[in-house]
């Protein structure tokens, strides 16, 4: 999150690091069971107000407004039934009051399935409540590994990136192609720290090194990254990369500020660890061109990613992130799942979905493991666009190359005991 040698030091010199499974038909199970309630409610949980409240927010609840539609669109009648609806809370990213908002959605509000909780910490206590209630979790917007590590549990499942995944194919390649002497700079919370230590393993194992790391708070209120990016050009020896793990609104603050500094004429590179199509909208292509960094998904791939990018902009007069389209594939899949199943029934579905490989407008040879359901599928290493080449808007990128699903991910950890 290996490529062509089209891919350089940027504009900017900047480099970066940044199911539908075919159950047709009626439920499978026998009469005897049903949906609590008769209903189903699907819980969006994440920041609607805050630094990642452009990538995913309110829009991510649109999209899951849309998988609902097409589901009842696509059974009719034969629908496991009709009665669905979208319970949403914003979590502000903080993770007690995701804590408390999760268990108010499962305990009060009746809801199946929470989805999204982008802010790694906020997810790994939401997946605490998830097995505590063993109520299903399906998580999109964090990338911390340790949804499938040490924290995995039969309830909770990893969707749609991590932070191997853009260490793998962002790290990676920018040390070989860009600068072998890195500084770090990351949020310091449990997405920032894990990436930290992703992006030091990928970076050595390319035969790099991390000469400097410094974690900024979280969240950074005052938008000021000046004592780090100041540093950067004066430790010894001088990085060529900085690496920069913001993400969101943080993420276009470090980046504005990278330029102000002008590290570029410092001989700093600049390298994006998570970015999305929303940070590139607010910076401006010209801001970023040639920078490239792995994506979980692009709007513009291909025919099937464009139609349904054009039904989301009728929706939200934007296209969408790939945590928008994660958030409608895993509504989808769980929807599908509990067709099958018959019930709404947490284990069931569970059963259900387990091996299970998938396709969809956002899973390509996606497959969710068994072992510590993390959900794997094609990742995509991505550069930005010249502002020449931009000839629509929202059109800031071209894929690079398609990193297959089974290098995307990292093999299942040993320490997941599910």
């Amino acid at each position: 999150m290996s490529m062509r040698r089209t891919v350089g030091v940027a504009a900017a010199s900047a480099a970066a690091m940044v199911l539908v499974a075919g159950c047709g038909g009626g439920p499978q199970s026998g009469g005897d069971q049903k949906l609590t309630g008769d209903k189903i409610v699907l819980g969006v949980l994440n920041d609607q107000s805050g630094a990642y409240s452009e990538l995913s927010g309110k829009n991510s609840v649109k999209a899951v407004e849309m998988a609902i539609a097409d589901f009842k669109a696509k059974h009719g009648d034969k629908a496991v039934t009709k009665d669905i609806t979208v319970e949403t809370a914003d979590h502000q990213n903080k993770p007690d009051i995701a804590n408390s908002k999760a268990a108010e959605m499962y305990d009060r509000k009746g809801v199946d399935l929470i989805l999204d909780v982008p802010t790694s910490s906020a997810a790994l206590k939401v997946a605490d409540v998830a097995k505590e209630k063993k109520k299903l979790y399906f998580n999109i917007g964090a990338a911390t590994t340790d949804l499938t590590g040490k924290s995995c549990n039969k309830y909770t499942f990893h969707y749609a990136y991590d932070t191997y995944m853009l260490a793998n194919g962002t790290g990676k390649t920018t040390t070989e192609q860009i600068g072998k002497n890195w500084y770090i700079l990351y949020p310091n919370y449990a997405f920032g720290q894990d990436m930290e230590k992703s992006f030091s393993a990928a970076i050595t194992q390319a035969g790099g090194t991390v000469v400097g790391k410094d974690g900024a708070p979280f969240p950074n209120t005052s938008g000021d990254y000046s004592t780090f990016l100041l540093k950067a050009p004066t430790l010894n020896p001088k990085p060529q990369v900085l690496g920069t793990m913001q993400a969101g609104a943080e993420l276009v603050n470090v980046v504005k500020q990278y330029n102000e500094f002008k590290l570029r004429e410092k001989g700093v590179g600049l390298a994006v660890g998570l970015m999305f199509l929303t940070d590139i909208h607010s910076l401006t292509p010209a801001a970023l061109a040639g920078t490239t960094y792995t994506d979980a998904w692009y709007w513009n791939f291909d025919a099937k990613n464009r139609e349904f990018a054009d039904r989301f902009q009728k929706e939200t007069n934007a296209r969408p992130t790939f945590a928008h389209a994660a958030n409608y594939s895993a509504a989808t899949q769980y929807l599908e799942a509990v067709q099958a199943a018959g019930t709404d029934d947490a284990d069931a579905v569970v059963k259900n979905l387990e091996g299970k490989t998938v396709e969809d407008v956002f899973l390509r040879n996606g497959k969710i493991r068994a072992e510590d359901h993390r959900v794997v599928h094609d990742a995509y290493l991505a550069q930005v666009k010249p502002q020449s080449e931009v000839s629509e808007p929202w059109d800031y990128v071209k894929v690079l190359k398609t990193i297959p699903a089974a290098e995307a991910f990292r093999a299942p950890s040993s320490d997941c005991k599910m």
